[in-house]
């Protein structure tokens, strides 16, 4: 079993292997080169070669196998817990950790450090490579992640999400200065059309995205803004911040640039507001700047 596309070429010229790593469902050109290899990518009735360079309305048939199953370890990787029950923990990820097992990054992750500090206590709705995760955020982004222990506190949760219960917060800075002190981002995120890797605001196949904006402090050439999340779309405040023309300081995929002394985005989530699923409590927690986010401050000059 597996998954069968049509594609159908638009411009004359391009190899097939880079064609093919512009789909949702491939994404990489080793991968498109498996595929090519293994004879699922076809031309008619044959097999296509690596090195076919496609003519305008080519249509190519993939089959793309189902993944090998997997399963995450534990692993003894240290964790800065700010809250902790028998229903939901709470997590300060540091930057530079991924959340969960994926192509690239099998081990190391957050869920590895989870499986290791909670044992056999998570819920089961992720996914063997996603015990216990209820919401994401990106490998360089730093701060606050909640997982849930059990199936019953992973479906609360994840009601919260769709409903808006569940608050999230997030520090940043941003190139530029905003005019206003404060204003709401109300654009759909999807698929970048032009770039399957990155997400944009587009009408098509997007869903609704907002994001509300404070702002915190003015710099010369920066502003450190506060955001919450109306809704979780993949990367939505940095999508967000460069459609309104502030891209995020030291994000190089929607901001263009590489800031130096800056390996990521300046981006940390700083609190997290849920309702407990199992009594029903308001809870609301906050941490501090990390380090490397001070110093990135400190480095901008005196507020103006």
């Amino acid at each position: 079993m597996g998954h069968t596309i049509q594609i159908i070429a638009q411009e004359s010229g391009e190899r097939i292997d880079a064609l093919l790593a512009r789909q949702e469902l491939i994404r990489s050109r080793s991968a498109a080169a498996k595929l090519l290899a293994a004879g699922l990518v076809t031309l008619g009735d044959g097999p296509v070669r690596k090195n076919y360079k496609v003519a305008a309305g080519d249509a190519f048939t993939v089959v793309i196998p189902e993944a090998a199953p997997a399963i995450a370890v534990a692993q003894d990787i240290p964790l800065d817990v700010v809250y902790e029950d028998d229903d939901v923990i709470v997590v300060n990820k540091p930057r530079g950790l991924v959340v969960h097992p994926a192509p690239g990054h099998p081990d190391g992750t957050l869920v590895n450090a989870l499986l290791a500090h909670c044992g056999g206590s998570l819920s089961g709705v992720g996914g063997q490579l996603r015990p216990g995760i209820v919401h994401r955020i990106d490998k360089d982004t730093s701060g606050l992640i909640i997982a849930a222990k059990n199936d019953r506190a992973h479906e609360a949760l994840s009601a919260q999400l769709q409903d808006r219960s569940l608050s999230r917060v997030y520090d940043a800075v941003c190139h530029g200065g905003f005019r206003d002190d404060a204003g709401t981002v109300d654009a759909p995120i999807g698929r970048d059309p032009r770039d399957r890797q990155r997400m944009a605001v587009t009408e098509k196949n997007s869903r609704p995205a907002v994001t509300h904006w404070e702002v915190l402090a003015r710099y010369a050439r920066h502003t450190y803004i506060r955001c919450r999340l109306e809704t979780g779309r993949t990367h939505q405040i940095r999508v967000h911040m460069a459609y309104t023309g502030h891209p995020l300081l030291g994000d190089t995929v929607y901001g263009g640039r590489r800031d130096k002394g800056l390996e990521s985005q300046c981006l940390h989530a700083r609190g997290l507001r849920f309702i407990h699923p199992a009594t029903g409590e308001k809870i609301e927690l906050w941490t501090d700047l990390p380090d490397w986010f001070q110093d990135v401050l400190s480095r901008l000059g005196p507020a103006i």
